[in-house]
């Protein structure tokens, strides 16, 4: 009889024993990663400034690329040992928008035919890999610090066609740089994990050409897992580029054109933990 109260005590040290073991490794994932979509939302602003015969000419305009466009976000984590780690992220937009003449539009002896349309498509990727230190580490919080190398891809392409008539032109840069970073995460409950990144990147530091400027990130994540090797997620990023490249030409002289592009919305997708 007085075995089944020492029986049963047992079974819950050892279930409250494997339980915070089970908490532990969760704390401990050797490998993360996150699958997930954003609702992405585009703003776009092209500037140029020069002086041209010894006047000086400004000229800035916002584009628009209509509604939010799905696109892919993956990001994840390779722990290295208690305080290191790997962590890499890839994000990619591609969106077109099309403008359709509905009526002929007439301008002198000129005549742009209805139907006629004009084409844009932006398509942009972002991929980076980092070594994290986490100068602060304990069971609920951790502050680390990154660097690491980042490379970035812009291509552009306008189509335009009136009646018979059709023309075309795209144009694509790419480079890669070093770039810097800050993360915190706390763990709030057993199976909560908050996360925030920032990063920025210095175009003068790679391998941009004639291209000055910088790329900025941060997000933000809030983890809920159902398992040590599931979960759900669910946060928001924000990314600019503010590009800049000086040109010359006849009478030009200090000639600079600019690119202004951001990127925002939620985003959400599971969490494969090992």
């Amino acid at each position: 009889m007085q075995l089944r109260p020492a029986s049963s005590l047992l079974a819950v040290a050892l279930l409250a024993c494997a339980g915070q073991a089970a908490a532990q490794d969760a704390r401990e994932d050797r490998f993360a990663l996150r699958l997930g979509a954003m609702s992405a939302s585009a703003e776009t602003t092209l500037s140029a400034s020069t002086t041209y015969m010894d006047e000086p000419y400004s000229f800035s305009q916002g584009f628009d690329f209509g509604s939010d466009e799905i696109v892919p976000r993956i990001d994840g984590m390779f722990r290295l040992s208690e305080r290191q780690r790997l962590v890499f992220d890839y994000f990619n937009y591609d969106k077109s928008r099309r403008e359709t003449l509905g009526q002929d539009l007439s301008y002198d002896d000129i005549t742009i035919p209805e139907g006629s349309y004009a084409e844009a498509e932006l398509d942009f990727q972002l991929a980076s890999l980092l070594y994290d230190y986490s100068v602060v580490q304990t069971d609920s919080f951790s502050l680390g610090l990154q660097i690491g190398a980042e490379w970035a891809k812009a291509k552009a392409t306008l189509v335009a066609e009136a009646g018979e008539d059709r023309w075309s032109d795209d144009t694509s840069e790419d480079g890669y740089a070093p770039v810097v970073g800050v993360r915190l995460t706390a763990r709030p409950g057993e199976r909560w994990l908050l996360n925030l990144q920032g990063q920025y990147l210095d175009a003068d530091w790679g391998d941009f050409g004639d291209y000055d400027g910088s790329i900025t990130r941060a997000n933000a994540v809030a983890e809920y897992r159902f398992t040590r090797n599931f979960g759900l997620f669910a946060g928001y990023e924000w990314y600019r580029l503010d590009i800049k490249r000086t040109v010359s030409g006849d009478g030009i002289r200090d000639g600079i054109v600019g690119w202004d592009q951001r990127f925002k919305g939620p985003v959400v997708g599971v969490t494969l933990a090992f």
